[in-house]
């Protein structure tokens, strides 16, 4: 609102001049009337005499004087105040101070000098701040590769321990089954991180296709199969359509809400179901629907779920919440150009919704 305000009032007009202007003119025209009365008082004591009409000459010459140096001044320092609206409408941009080139007064050198070296130190400082930030992303990628190693090190002994120490068929003890979901829950941590800090180079990993949402849903499904057995969890895939999506993001968005699913079901008693519904739109495109029979969102929750760190009534009963999935989930799929939206009843369950719009994605 105030962005569009100052475009269309300029940032330095001819009214502006005028008023700064003002109190020179006032002064100067009391300067003029003590002349006067100064020469009509030496007049008048010296007894001589002075025309109306010359007193009149003076005041009119020394009038067209100070407008004609108004003047001057006024079209000398224009093309500055061009460049100075120029740069307000354009104040949002950081170079923005850098079309002031037409200083006409020391004064306005000054500004433009200052301009231009906190200009030149903020532009140093915000190279600086993405030089660390880079450096933190390439770290936290690293790390977290260097995680998944032994992560898969551990899968691979309990498989081991699986083989060797359990008849053919019997099911995993506590401690191996412990130990998996553990592992999985490490695996899926690492995997927002990683996410996380992809996001902000987010075109560069970027590989859009047609993609069936109803075979990405399974196969995001089929990674969370065995947490589902343990919870009692019947999860179900109906419908399919194809949507232009780059599917790794997208399979990111997915696991997110299932994972949230599971997590807010697991303490309901009894079977639960977890179904993923995939439809096409009126009038072009199509959604994908996780519905839950959790323990839902409280309404007071429910507008802020999408914020970073949120975790909610919900979360603060769950060791495992960060508050950050829903808002990678949110902002993946604001880049994708999708939308992510989500209904809940508490006591029922939760639905989140994401929607293709028929246009595909945006063009990084």
């Amino acid at each position: 609102m105030n962005r569009e305000l100052s475009r269309r009032q300029p940032a330095y007009g001819w009214r502006d001049f005028a008023l700064d202007r003002l109190p020179f003119v006032a002064a100067f025209l009391v300067g003029i009337t003590f002349v006067a009365a100064v020469i009509l008082l030496d007049v008048h004591q010296s007894g001589t005499d002075v025309s109306s009409g010359s007193l009149l000459y003076l005041a009119i010459l020394a009038v067209f004087t100070l407008g004609a140096w108004l003047a001057y001044d006024g079209f000398r320092k224009r093309a500055f105040y061009r460049e100075l609206n120029a740069a307000a409408v354009r104040s949002h941009e950081l170079d923005a101070p850098l079309v002031l080139h037409s200083a006409s007064t020391r004064e306005h050198q000054a500004v433009a000098r200052l301009l231009g070296g906190l200009h030149e130190a903020y532009a140093g400082e915000l190279a600086r701040s993405r030089r660390e930030q880079e450096i933190r992303r390439h770290f936290t990628m690293q790390w977290v590769h260097q995680m998944k190693t032994p992560l898969a090190v551990i899968d691979l002994l309990l498989q081991e321990s699986a083989l060797e120490g359990r008849p053919e068929g019997a099911p995993p003890d506590g401690r191996d089954r412990s130990i998996a979901e553990e592992t999985e829950r490490m695996r899926r941590g690492l995997d927002m991180m990683l996410h996380t800090a992809r996001l902000d180079r987010f075109e560069v990993d970027l590989n859009v296709r047609q993609v069936s949402l109803r075979e990405l849903a399974t196969a995001v499904l089929h990674d969370y199969k065995k947490l589902c057995i343990h919870h009692s969890v019947f999860p179900k895939v109906v419908g399919d359509s194809t949507a232009e999506t780059d599917p790794k993001w997208m399979s990111f968005v997915l696991h997110q809400l299932v994972a949230n699913a599971i997590k807010y079901s697991k303490t309901k008693p009894g079977s639960k179901k977890l179904l993923v519904a995939i439809e096409a739109a009126s009038g072009g495109g199509c959604t994908l629907t996780v519905r839950d029979e959790g323990i839902g969102i409280p309404p007071q929750d429910l507008p802020r779920i999408f914020d970073p760190f949120f975790t909610g009534e919900n979360g603060r009963s769950t060791e495992e919440s960060t508050g950050m999935g829903l808002y990678l989930a949110k902002r993946v799929c604001a880049n994708l150009g999708h939308g992510l939206y989500a209904e809940s009843t508490l006591g029922l369950g939760t639905e989140m919704k994401v929607t293709f719009r028929p246009g595909g994605i945006h063009r990084m």
